[in-house]
């Protein structure tokens, strides 16, 4: 018998990548912000904080949505949107209405059961998965600790409490590997301004193995996932995208790859470890910190951004804002400002201010952010396009036009090889553009 034939998709394909398993290779070179291959979501489900915003069939962001007239919470462009959601939208509509306030299960297990339903209807290979398929999602269940374990028999309580009506269940040990399938395998979308709008599954896109200088970058249109390349990639060539935020250091990269996915990266930026000591700058004093005194700062960092993420869910913005005034003094003493984790408590703080619609606050906080940012993430990154379209939007609403052009044109320069040309955010930036 012949081996089968690797799965293919227009100058790409699918192989065996030496150490990481299953990978994705070009077969011709691809030019900077080329588009390499767009997937349609295989399941997405709408987060609960935009719906009436955003479209919860689409993801569309429009004013003046149609509600869906039996649980009155899910909005619509139109007609069509909506007929072709309630395959998925049933699954919640009549729950909805039962439970009222009380609806709450998570965005996983409202993903996961839209997963559920699709694989019922549609059995056979769907647009999706013509690389991967989800069925052949790693799913790393024999590395799950306790923790992880009790957290999807959670999820699947959940599962069974509020989606009893239109789904058919597999048995307990089926679901767990569903969850820990989506838990390693899902994506979140977002805006232009990074803001969560919704989570999905996009096979084709999990195909690909990560690096911490990855050659492509994945952006949404809707509930479509673009890949777009952010190097020159040769034929023959790995395509790399990056599964975690590439700010920090190599330990903390590594840290968070170990807990949600299971493995160490080994790219050139985790062997040599370059840019790290740009990283976790020092200040120049005359007397310089001890090496003990650097480490139990980078301890203490590492602590509060964990205690400001478990607060954001019960303190309020005066006492975030507390939270990281108070961190940012203590760092300062020892950290530079552009120190990533003087970076990460700022970023919280302007997102408070930003909140708190604290305009002049929040621009203080994105002026001191923006350089370092653009130092030490890659050339086309979506935190460092999103930081000046914030400022660009901050510098607006003061008043100050000159400095907000040229922000937004420099949100726009990384944008249009992130996102393509043709993408309506930037239609839209271009759009406030014209009309200050």
């Amino acid at each position: 018998m012949r081996p089968e034939a690797a799965p293919q998709a227009g100058g790409l394909e699918r192989f065996a990548s030496p150490g990481k398993g299953r990978g994705l290779r070009a077969r011709r070179r691809f030019a900077v912000g080329e588009l390499l291959f767009s997937c349609p979501a295989y399941a997405a489900v709408l987060t609960v904080s935009e719906r009436g915003g955003h479209c919860d069939g689409c993801f569309a962001r429009k004013e003046g949505l149609s509600k869906c007239g039996r649980c009155k919470q899910a909005f619509y462009c139109n007609v069509e949107c909506q007929k072709e959601d309630w395959p998925m939208h049933k699954l919640e509509c009549a729950s909805m209405c039962t439970f009222g306030q009380n609806w709450s299960p998570s965005e996983t297990v409202r993903l996961t059961a839209r997963i559920l339903a699709k694989q019922r209807t549609h059995p056979e290979r769907t647009h999706s998965e013509k690389l991967l398929a989800v069925k052949e999602f790693e799913s790393h269940i024999d590395k799950l600790d306790n923790e992880k374990r009790e957290l999807i028999q959670n999820d699947i309580a959940a599962l069974h409490h509020f989606y009893s009506k239109h789904l058919e269940y597999p048995d307990n040990a089926a679901l767990v590997v569903l969850f820990a399938q989506v838990n390693c395998n899902g994506f979140t979308i977002e805006d232009e301004e990074l803001s969560h709008l919704g989570s999905a599954i996009f096979p084709d896109v999990a195909l690909m193995n990560h690096s911490c200088c990855p050659n492509v970058i994945v952006t949404y249109k809707g509930t479509l996932a673009e890949v777009r390349a952010v190097k020159e990639i040769e034929p023959g060539e790995e395509i790399f995208s990056s599964y975690i935020d590439l700010l920090y250091p190599t330990e903390d990269r590594n840290d968070r790859l170990r807990d949600s996915y299971f493995f160490n990266c080994d790219c050139r930026e985790c062997i040599t470890k370059e840019k790290d000591k740009e990283k976790l700058e020092i200040c120049k004093l005359n007397d310089p910190p001890s090496a003990e005194t650097v480490q139990d700062m980078i301890k203490y960092a590492r602590n509060v951004i964990e205690e400001f993420r478990r607060a954001k869910h019960y303190k309020s913005p005066g006492e975030l804002l507390e939270i990281c005034e108070l961190s940012l003094d203590k760092m300062g003493a020892v950290f530079e400002d552009s120190n990533v984790y003087m970076l990460h408590m700022m970023y919280q703080a302007m997102g408070v201010c930003l909140y708190v619609q604290d305009w002049e606050g929040a621009l203080r906080y994105g002026q001191k952010i923006i350089r370092p940012y653009s130092k030490h993430y890659p050339s086309y990154s979506l935190n460092v396009a999103s930081m000046w379209l914030k400022l660009g939007r901050l510098y607006m609403a003061l008043n100050n036009r000159t400095a907000g052009v040229k922000a937004l044109k420099r949100a726009i320069a990384i944008m249009e090889v992130a996102h393509g040309k043709d993408h309506p955010y930037i239609s839209e930036i271009k759009k406030e553009l014209e009309d200050h």
